[in-house]
Formats: structure tokens, sequence, C-alpha cells
């Protein structure tokens, strides 16, 4: 499951689906990992990505997509994570039931992974954190005893590089990053 942080303000959106921003480079990165062609989402030379592309694309391959957070203030009016504050994080005891065959889950930058990581038990220590391209074992304990039912202890934890273009790093790396986790895990 992909798991990014919180949309950027309406106004900024080209389409109602995650990472609705045209200028965001996740639906490139998909489309080139995926078909080699960073327009394949895209709908023709219009400033916008197919959602419905998308979602068959995601649904046929089994990824799934669900923010970690759920109430935010966004202090800049940016998109910005650096002044993203969390007001209420994703209830991974709802989110996890609606996907029982879940093995992974992936973050698309360092808030992303410190908002789950602030969902364990035990959080580590941020200098535990995984490092972007690294991954460690994500051993999430339901907070209701209604979902106990199903098993998600052995869950993994993968920090990939931010899609967003203010992260300093050339798409051909972001895409080469993102095509070597999606081997790894059995997508590609």
């Amino acid at each position: 499951m992909m798991m990014g942080t919180f949309p950027p303000t309406a106004d900024k959106w080209a389409m109602p689906f995650h990472y609705p921003n045209f200028y965001n480079d996740m639906w490139r990165i998909y489309g080139s990992v995926f078909f080699d062609d960073v327009d394949y989402f895209r709908v023709g030379d219009e400033k916008r990505f197919d959602p419905e592309r998308i979602r068959a694309f995601m649904f046929e391959r089994g990824i799934a997509s669900c923010p970690t957070v759920k109430q935010a203030i966004r202090e800049t009016g940016n998109a910005s994570d650096k002044n993203l504050t969390v007001v209420t994080a994703v209830d991974l005891d709802s989110i996890l039931p609606q996907v029982p065959k879940i093995e992974t889950l992936f973050t698309t930058g360092g808030k992303a992974t410190e908002v789950l990581l602030g969902l364990l038990a035990k959080p580590p220590a941020k200098s535990k954190y995984p490092k972007t391209n690294q991954s460690m074992d994500y051993p999430y304990q339901w907070q209701n005893d209604h979902n106990r039912k199903v098993d998600v202890n052995n869950l993994t934890l993968y920090r990939l590089p931010s899609t967003s273009r203010a992260y300093p790093l050339a798409l051909n790396k972001k895409v080469a990053a993102y095509k070597e986790f999606f081997k790894k895990i059995g997508k590609l």
C-alpha cells in the first residue's frame, strides 16, 4: 500500500484522486516504471492525469493507496510537508482490514514515514528511521480488539523518494528507485 501524507489545497488539483497535482511526478514515475512512458496516465496534452485509468491499473496490479494523514493544517498553503501540521493520523485499524492481503507499506517521503512510525506501540528513535530506499519491519499492533482477526504483524515498511518536484532528485533517479522497489516486491 502506497502511503503519502496529505493532498495539496484543492486549487492545485488536476483530478479527484491521490496525487492530484499535475506537477507532482507520481503518475509520471508509475507510467515510466510500468509502461516506459512518462505520459501514460496523462490525458492527451491536458495538464491532468486520468484517475479512472490509474484506478484500473492499481486494482489490476494490487497496489492500494492511502494517505497517512486524515486531517492536517498546511501552515503555508502549499503542498510542502515541511510546514504540514498533522491533526489526525490515519486509522490503520480501519484501513488494514480493507486490504487483508497486505504485506508491504511504502511511503513517498520522510513525513509519511514519520507518521507511520509514530503509530507503532514502540516508535523507533528518528535515528533508526529507514533512509530513502531502505526498509524495516513494521510491527503494527491493533488498537481495537475487534480487528485482531487480521494478521498484520509481518508488515514491511519501505521508504521511497518523494515524488514532489521540490525534492532534489532527478526524475530518472526517482523512476529507478521505484522500479527497483516494485521488482523487489514482485509487482514488476
